[in-house]
């Protein structure tokens, strides 16, 4: 099976750069980042933070390690942090601000949308006594498995944290997915973006996912706070050198890749509804570029395999979960479709009705 015969819907982060990317990288002027006279990169940092509204900005080559930068940035050794339980920065970043910078993670319940309860917030955040730890940021996420956080929802949270002195932290990961799929009709992507990126002190911002670059995501925020992340970032190892190869996949990507997010958004929903139509699908999500599918009578492993074998790729960590990105056409997805519903057709006949049904690759 080659790489071209593959419909690789397990996460936005598997694109390949574009052959106009490889071009900008190869053609980026270069310098030494850890002594801050990359061009690239510099150009980067003061693009993204424009486009957020924040004072400055610090490229990362990941956004585990810019997460964690931000985190640290605005904890200290005996903080702590209020986070969603299934939030990405609590549990699936390797309990980075616990292990790095000694910061305790306080994590609480969410609702299907991702929120977590103003009043179970208010109640986590401690009293200024020597028996607690100091309870200094909150950490929200958007988009949440897909789902676009309700401006509504992260300017309370936002207003509860600042009246109990908290500093507020975005992982934005794929907010530019969410600039897209809320802005107002005739609004620009841009002034959709600064409206979240306002409601928060610092946030980052990922260029590998559904923008398409192979490496990098930026953390954005004040001056004085990205001079803590910087000093942060040289000891979890991030100081690159020619990072402007990198940087250079990063703009181009701001200048190409941005509105195009509609359309994975498009292919989604055009996934959703496919799969909806099959007998043993439930579908939970579509709002942005993410899909997520129950299956019936525990079959989700046997579907995966299934899937597999027919040229196409998803996960199974919290139900299937399928990625729309843009190395993913409507072509592909029709294919996913189809080789699902060829999986259900088989019923109890196995294997060989399936590969029949679904035809070949």
């Amino acid at each position: 099976m080659t790489h071209a015969s593959v419909v690789d819907l397990r996460s936005d982060t598997v694109t390949q750069p574009t052959p106009a990317m490889r071009a900008a990288m190869m053609a980026a002027p270069l310098g030494d980042d850890v002594f801050a006279d990359d061009p690239t990169v510099n150009a980067l940092q003061a693009r993204i933070a424009e486009l957020t509204g924040k004072e400055a900005a610090l490229f990362m080559p990941s956004g585990t390690q810019s997460n964690l930068c931000g985190i640290l940035a605005h904890c200290g050794r005996g903080d702590e942090y209020i986070v969603g339980q299934l939030a990405h920065t609590y549990r699936y970043e390797g309990g980075g601000a616990a292990v790095f910078g000694s910061v305790q993670p306080q994590p609480l319940p969410q609702d299907a949308q991702g929120r977590m309860a103003l009043a179970d917030i208010a109640a986590a955040i401690k009293p200024d006594d020597p028996h607690f730890a100091r309870t200094r940021l909150l950490c929200l996420e958007n988009t949440w498995n897909g789902h676009v956080m309700p401006d509504a929802y992260l300017r309370d949270a936002a207003a509860l944290a600042r009246q109990h002195g908290m500093a507020v932290h975005l992982d934005g990961a794929r907010v530019f997915n969410a600039a897209i799929a809320s802005r107002q009709p005739g609004q620009a992507t841009a002034a959709r973006l600064r409206e979240i990126a306002d409601l928060f002190d610092s946030l980052s911002v990922c260029f590998s996912k559904g923008l398409g670059a192979p490496v990098g995501s930026a953390l954005c925020g004040s001056k004085e706070l990205i001079a803590r992340a910087l000093r942060i970032r040289k000891m979890a190892g991030g100081g690159l050198r020619q990072a402007g190869l990198l940087a250079a996949c990063a703009l181009h990507a701001l200048d190409h890749h941005v509105e195009r997010l509609a359309d994975d958004h498009a292919n989604a929903q055009r996934l959703a509804d496919g799969l909806r139509a099959i007998p043993g699908l439930t579908v939970r999500s579509a709002e942005t570029n993410i899909v997520f599918v129950d299956v019936s009578d525990g079959r989700g492993p046997a579907l995966l395999d299934h899937l597999k074998a027919h040229g196409v790729l998803a996960t199974g960590l919290i139900g299937l979960r399928f990625v729309t990105h843009l190395d993913v056409d409507a072509d592909g997805v029709d294919r996913a479709v189809a080789a699902a519903r060829a999986f259900f057709a088989a019923g109890a006949d196995g294997p060989a009705r399936a590969a029949a049904a679904a035809g070949p690759y």
